[in-house]
């Protein structure tokens, strides 16, 4: 049904005035601080008992959340925001059906920060902290009100959001979207993200080793691909194993995407690393996404590469997905010429210690 055929949406059109409630010392205690003094529970328990949808006063639905640079260059004409409700008919908020991450980027040049969503997107139990699960669309716990979690100078923050979104006049969303039209946490997510930076302009430029700390407190660690040490192999190994998050960065170059493939200045996400058997010997394998979701390497190892002639019917199969999705995988060696920095964030602080290292080969979360 449409969003206006909804009659227990429209009684909850009306506003909602925005009032401060400061967090039970007790749950201040169980959870994290609150942005703004904006406690989710009271307020999604106060737009529940007043019948109305949830504004947020403190990232307005109009330009001011936007931001006041290039950005808005950036954006279609008659932009309008609207709730999820309104642009399809059964809206989800998250799926573990869907194997895929399949979030696409938008307008805004987030990249970095996409780049670690999706590093995120392999540790379950670290995503579910950032983004709690106990937040639906359905019709008793909706009030158009959702809530994040990041780790914010020290302390983990709880952001909330009203779900209100930019669309263009097709009724498609302006910023980070997903392939299943009807989920939303990615959209949303980057909505507490633009709100705890200041506004969605705030999140044209970042690194990935920023975004993967404010995901997980974890410690950060940069390696120049250039100067990177011989036992690299080693240390991307015992980061897979012990669940570090791990992102990279292309070059920069005066063209935006290279006759190679790659997309110059751009940011990526270490998804997998893999040992495989040739003809002529071993050899080291990475995979990577790029966060627009298309886009991908032409050489070696990739989707339509010669070199999966070389492995056993059964790991080509296992590996390779020729589907222009942005996943790739290359060389090790082609790894470290092409990219410039490789970013890894380790939850605990043993990364460098060889007794972390384990000697197997990692396949990480073939999906």
């Amino acid at each position: 049904m449409p969003f206006l055929q909804l009659p227990w949406l429209l009684r909850r059109k009306k506003r909602m005035k925005r009032q401060p409630h400061p967090l039970d010392r007790k749950r201040a205690i169980q959870n994290p601080s609150s942005l703004g003094h904006q406690n989710y529970y009271a307020l999604l328990e106060e737009c529940l008992k007043n019948d109305c949808l949830f504004e947020d006063e403190l990232f307005p639905a109009d330009v001011r959340s936007i931001g006041a640079g290039p950005l808005l260059q950036k954006l279609p004409q008659n932009i309008q925001w609207k709730r999820p409700y309104e642009l399809c008919k059964m809206p989800v908020f998250f799926s573990a059906k869907k194997k895929r991450i399949a979030l696409c980027q938008g307008v805004i040049e987030d990249c970095w920060f996409l780049a670690a969503v999706e590093a995120l997107t392999f540790h379950q139990d670290i995503l579910f902290k950032v983004v709690p699960q106990n937040q639906s669309f359905e019709r008793r716990k909706y009030a158009g009100i959702f809530h994040f979690q990041f780790w914010h100078f020290g302390e983990w923050v709880d952001v909330v959001v009203d779900d209100r979104l930019p669309v263009n006049e097709e009724g498609q969303l302006v910023f980070l979207s997903s392939v299943y039209k009807n989920l939303f946490w990615g959209a949303l997510l980057e909505k507490a993200y633009a709100k705890l930076c200041g506004s969605y302009e705030d999140l044209q430029i970042g690194q990935v080793s920023e975004a993967l700390v404010d995901f997980t407190g974890g410690v950060n660690m940069t390696i120049k691909l250039a100067e990177a040490p011989p036992d690299l192999w080693d240390i991307l190994t015992r980061a897979t194993y012990s669940r570090s998050l791990m992102g990279c960065q292309t070059h920069a170059a005066p063209i935006r995407v290279l006759p190679n493939g790659l997309v110059a200045g751009h940011a990526y996400t270490v998804t997998g690393i893999r040992k495989v058997t040739c003809k002529h010997g071993p050899e080291n394998l990475v995979r990577l996404r790029n966060p627009w979701g298309k886009v991908e390497w032409k050489g070696d190892w990739s989707d339509s590469s010669g070199k999966w002639e070389l492995l056993s019917p059964k790991e080509k199969i296992l590996l390779r997905r020729n589907s222009d999705d942005g996943e790739f995988w290359m060389s090790l060696p082609d790894f470290q010429a092409h990219f410039v920095d490789l970013m890894i964030c380790k939850l605990t602080p043993d990364l460098m210690s060889q007794e972390a290292g384990k000697e197997v080969d990692v396949l990480h979360a073939v999906r």
